[in-house]
């Protein structure tokens, strides 16, 4: 055991001194190895250094080349800004000179005109004390001179053209009227509301009038109308500004004759049902004329307000079908002249709609009727083309005018309407009375029932052209002061006379 324990511990220490000398041999090799690099990196290091050096003369060389041709570039620009300045010194130097020899010329100029204005006062001084007449007298009388040259050419020349245009364009509107003339020339006949009822006998007034008058107090309480029961034989009036409440107590009051049972309560029921008729007539007269005239979209209420016109007049003349028969004259003549036709029809059919209710709400019919569509979602383009039909809103599109005169054709032709005898002779009267209120009118005449004024001025006191302005103006008086249906025409005549004795 112990032997062993020898040998271990000799083998051990055999095995360190011989890896000790082994480890020695190694470090000698690796320090020369080392050496040999270190050698190695200071020749590469020196070879870099050499090809470094070469680079950075290279570069040097090439910066100063560089270097040279930008100093060369800046000589060459500051030479040519030298040249531009010189060139902008010397241009300055002219353009002072002539600044200098311009304001020499305004002097001149200025100094020139003074010696004219001069010269041109003291010539127009001498030519006032030779004619004897100032400035302004010389130019009024070059004017009264030129003026009564020429005033007679351009009389003719406005007479001439005058005539083309007229003749031109009443050809022309003579065409298209003619045309919706012609296809509405059927006669109609209108119907005219009445506010009077037939009886057999005068002793039924007794029937109507009751006991102590109960029975037409009751009537014209119910009814909203007033009878006059008179000494009229065979007749009983109706009263009333309303004419569906007076069409409803005529039907009432027909009804209650032939019944016989006149009392207050048998009125109530016969009213109430007059009433019932009378407003599904107004709906069917309404819903027929739009039919009829092709206009649709329209309100209910506005169709039932239109159907009230079935009831009322104007001059005698049915408004309902005074309407009906705008509408079909306006779509004719849009369709001539390729406006809107359904604008103009629906505008013609609603044009007189205020006189349904004109009696309840204060305003002029036109303006009423303008409330009452805009109220009922009517389309704009119809009350623009309705509310102008009178003049008192301008014209705002086609349509507008084609309404008005759809207007004056259904309102004028004969046998349309009717007029008392005493408004007709007002009317000629103020007519003329319009045109004497002129100065240098002599006489005026009112001729072709109020259709005609024919005027004779003074041929003193007017000239030609003077004459043709004063028709104007009359014509313009006339439609600011006056109502009337159609149009009126304004002649002024001028008459000269030269008379000479031969002895």
């Amino acid at each position: 055991m112990v032997l062993l324990a020898i040998t271990s511990v000799l083998g051990i220490v055999l095995g360190y001194f011989l890896r000790y000398f082994l480890a020695i041999g190694k470090k000698g090799s690796l320090e020369i190895e080392i050496k040999k690099m270190i050698l190695e990196a200071k020749e590469s290091s020196q070879k870099i250094i050499k090809s470094a050096e070469k680079k950075a003369e290279g570069l040097a060389q090439e910066i100063k080349e560089k270097e040279k041709e930008k100093d060369e570039q800046f000589q060459k620009t500051e030479n040519r800004f030298a040249k531009k300045e010189e060139l902008l010194d010397k241009r300055q130097l002219g353009i002072d000179n002539e600044v200098e020899s311009i304001k020499k010329k305004i002097e001149d100029i200025k100094i020139i005109k003074e010696q004219v204005e001069q010269k041109s006062k003291a010539a127009e001084t001498e030519l006032e004390r030779i004619s004897e007449l100032s400035a302004e007298d010389a130019k009024e009388e070059l004017l009264n001179v030129i003026k009564k040259d020429q005033e007679e050419d351009l009389s003719i020349r406005l007479k001439k053209l005058d005539q083309e245009g007229e003749s031109r364009f009443e050809n022309k509107a003579k065409e298209i009227l003619a045309a919706a003339i012609q296809r509405m020339g059927n006669s109609t006949a209108a119907e005219f509301t009445t506010s009077s009822v037939n009886i057999a006998s005068d002793d039924i007034k007794g029937k109507v009038i009751g006991k102590e008058g109960r029975n037409i107090r009751a009537f014209e309480r119910v009814a909203g109308v007033e009878l006059i029961v008179d000494d009229t034989p065979g007749v009983v009036i109706i009263s009333s500004f309303d004419s569906v409440r007076r069409q409803i107590a005529k039907v009432a009051l027909e009804n209650l004759l032939l019944d016989g049972r006149i009392q207050p309560v048998k009125i109530e029921e016969f009213v109430a049902t007059a009433k019932e008729t009378i407003h599904k007539i107004i709906k069917e007269k309404g819903e027929k004329a739009a039919y009829e005239c092709s206009v649709y979209d329209l309100d209910p209420r506005i169709i039932s307000i239109l159907g009230r016109l079935y009831f009322r007049t104007s001059y005698g003349q049915n408004v309902l079908q005074h309407s009906i028969e705008m509408s079909h004259i306006a779509g004719i003549i849009a369709e001539e002249i390729g406006a809107d036709v359904a604008i103009a029809k629906a505008g013609a059919l609603l044009h007189d709609i205020g006189k349904a209710v004109d009696h309840e709400i204060p305003g002029t019919h036109v303006e009423i009727g303008r409330r009452i569509l805009q109220k009922f979602g009517a389309n704009e383009k119809i009350i623009q083309a309705m509310k102008s039909h009178h003049e008192d809103y301008p014209y705002e599109t086609i349509e507008a005018k084609i309404v008005q005169t759809a207007d004056a054709i259904s309102g004028s032709r004969p046998g349309a309407r009717r007029d008392t005898i005493e408004n007709y002779i007002k009317r000629l009267e103020d007519l003329e009375a319009i045109a004497k209120s002129f100065d240098g009118v002599e006489k005026a005449y009112a001729l072709q029932a109020g259709r005609e004024l024919r005027i004779f001025v003074k041929p003193e006191a007017i000239s030609d052209i003077e004459a043709r302005q004063l028709a104007r103006d009359i014509a313009k008086q006339i439609e600011k002061e006056l109502k009337y249906p159609g149009e009126i025409r304004v002649n002024v005549i001028r008459e000269s006379r030269v008379m000479e004795l031969a002895r």
